[in-house]
């Protein structure tokens, strides 16, 4: 969702960035520059939203794994460690444990549900598996006089039986629970069913909650959170978009050397600011494709080239590839086979682009070995990591062949959508990429739920652009995070001029979200859901059934392939 125009340039300072040391173009010893607060990560999503809270304080975060030693972690230099929540139990077999040996490194510790679990069990307290869990929001009591509290204690009326217990509304979601908290540990906040919700070590600087601060759902969350970062670990919130912008030019520059790149240029706001900022970084040796898969958006190969060329200043190279990706897809309908399908086809075009610049090159300097993407951290999520299930292979993360020709320049991979627009406005990319909404790489290729054909891409195309056309003067378009249309490749019976039609539905589906981790359905008016009905029925041939989606994420995912 775009901000208001007075709020716009402070959403460019909004950064998270993690330190996966096996991404390409990955910032090297940005923690020695800024301070930095270090997430374990022990499952789910929570490390990536703990991450993402940290970083809208203006905090440098990076994400590490629960089998981190106390060796690793300290290398980093971090000001403070945060253990995040997660889907096993102590008591599992195995459980995700941490290095206790970090315990003793003097760097002030916050453990989060699953992680104030831990830092029980492994400093002599006890968790019990409890016969009913809390779920949901939750009202604490906890200690005025509480460090961890302090930041909020004046913004809370006490209840006047209560004394100095104070009352909060929480997000709670757990079944085991700390009955007794460790020596040296004093108990801040409790409930009936949980006599231990946050506890606090303030002579080594250790803290743990039952609860989860950083949703939206806990009031004050983001206060304790920024307690912690600022008056307890001392960070200095000098994370801005100048210094992400800086490090990610030269971390380019150092990977790429004295070669040329090509990069994958799709007309979005990834590839746009992927693009810029390696043109900032290697200049002319950057060679900017652009692949006409006949799978976009209307008029966009024209937008695209507009954009680039005149806007930016950044010279294209055309691909004309409608047949051969038509022919590659031919009786392709598994979704997992069309990334995979479409990815190989990007990366062979990209190769044969490589090979006639090489060959133009008479002096035979012109080594091309990267290949730019804008790949985003929720499309490596989603295909599948070390913690994480795959739930879509995308085409250029799992989709990728493995004997391609180049080394992959991925600036944006460690970064979320909001993010990348932060980085655009600072690099100077005008608003109408910034925040053009998310469009799958893979193309309308999987937004035909069935076989891609000629006849299909141009269904769902025409209905696309009415849906976007009809969004954008009822004024929501940059209020939603996505919208679109997906064909069905069934039919159902309908009457058009009283006769009988047997043709293809659409779906709309049109959702809310702040980094496509979970999404909303969209509320859209019915007048204006009436008439997008009504032109894609009467202006769309082939359709005459429009549906609409009301699923949220998860249990669906946003793309429904």
């Amino acid at each position: 969702m775009k901000p208001e125009s007075d709020t716009y340039k402070s959403l460019a300072a909004k950064f998270h960035m993690t330190n996966d040391t096996t991404s390409s173009g990955s910032v090297d010893d940005t923690d020695k520059k800024f301070d930095s607060i270090a997430v374990v990560d022990f499952g789910a999503q929570y490390a990536q939203l703990i991450a993402r809270r940290v970083r809208e304080a203006y905090v440098y975060s990076l994400i590490v794994p629960w089998q981190i030693s106390a060796e690793q972690i300290a290398k980093y230099n971090p000001k403070g460690i945060i253990l995040s929540g997660g889907p096993k139990s102590v008591w599992a077999d195995p459980a995700p444990l941490l290095d206790k040996d970090i315990y003793e490194l003097g760097i002030p510790i916050l453990g989060i549900c699953y992680g104030a679990q831990l830092i029980a069990t492994q400093l002599g307290g006890i968790v019990a598996r409890t016969d009913s869990g809390e779920y949901g929001r939750t009202s604490v009591e906890f200690d005025s006089d509480s460090t961890f509290f302090t930041p909020i204690s004046t913004d809370i009326p006490s209840p006047a039986p209560l004394g100095k217990r104070y009352i909060l509304k929480v997000w709670m979601s757990h079944s085991d629970a700390i009955v007794i908290s460790p020596p040296g540990f004093d108990v801040t906040a409790s409930t009936p069913k949980a006599p231990v919700v946050a506890m606090e070590d303030v002579k080594r600087s250790i803290y743990g909650v039952q609860f989860h601060p950083e949703v939206y759902h806990t009031d004050h969350g983001q206060q304790l959170l920024e307690g912690f970062l600022f008056d307890i670990c001392k960070c200095s919130p000098s994370w801005t978009p100048a210094a992400l912008v800086d490090t990610l030019v030269h971390s380019i520059r150092d990977q790429v050397g004295d070669q040329t790149a090509i990069c994958a240029l799709s007309g979005g706001v990834d590839s746009a600011v992927a693009a810029v900022l390696t043109h900032r970084a290697i200049g002319d040796r950057l060679k900017c494709v652009f692949v006409d898969t006949g799978l976009m958006r209307e008029q966009e190969p024209i937008q695209v080239e507009k954009v680039f060329e005149e806007l930016l200043n950044i010279p294209l190279i055309k691909v004309d590839a409608k047949d051969r990706f038509f022919d590659a897809l031919s009786l392709c309908e598994d979704p997992e086979a069309k990334r995979k399908v479409i990815g190989e086809c990007f990366i062979r075009v990209f190769e044969e682009v490589a090979k006639e610049l090489q060959n133009a090159d008479k002096a035979g300097k012109d080594e091309i070995g990267f290949l730019v993407q804008g790949t985003l951290y929720p499309d490596v999520i989603e295909s599948g990591t070390d913690t994480a299930s795959t739930i879509k292979s995308h085409h250029n993360v799992g989709g990728l062949p493995e004997d391609m020709g180049f080394s992959l320049v991925e600036p944006l991979r460690d970064l979320f959508k909001d993010e990348v627009r932060g980085v655009g406005a600072q690099l100077g990319i005008p608003e109408a990429i910034i925040w053009r909404q998310p469009f799958p790489g893979p193309g309308l290729a999987v937004r035909i739920v069935g076989e891609v054909t000629p006849s299909r891409v141009e269904m769902v195309r025409r209905a696309d652009a009415i849906l976007e056309q009809e969004i954008k003067a009822a004024g929501l378009y940059e209020k939603l995070w996505q919208s679109f249309a997906i064909l069905l490749c069934l039919k159902s019976v309908g009457i058009m001029g009283d006769e009988r039609t047997y043709e293809y539905p659409v779906v709309i589906r049109a959702v809310t979200s702040e980094d496509a981790m979970t999404a909303d359905w969209a509320r859209l008016p019915f007048k204006l859901l009436e008439r997008v009905s009504t032109r894609i029925v009467n202006e769309v041939l082939g359709v005459n059934r429009v549906v609409l989606d009301i699923t949220s994420k998860p249990p669906a995912t946003i793309e429904w392939e």
